[in-house]
């Protein structure tokens, strides 16, 4: 489990350091659409991702 996990967390570095390394304009312009969402959008947002990788979870196991 231990290392599943951690394994997970690495996969999750690798894949949110594509963007900058790739295209870091897009990526800056992207960071700047998103710092500018309200509140709730954000809540949103971190919902819906907790939610595809509870399912995504499940459908591994």
């Amino acid at each position: 489990m231990k290392e599943s996990l951690l394994a997970g967390f690495a996969m999750m570095l690798v894949f949110e350091g594509l963007l900058p390394l790739l295209a870091p304009k897009v990526w800056r312009e992207t960071m700047r659409q998103i710092a500018e969402f309200r509140d709730g959008q954000l809540r949103f947002i971190g919902l819906l991702s907790m939610a595809v990788g509870v399912v995504m979870l499940l459908m591994v196991n």
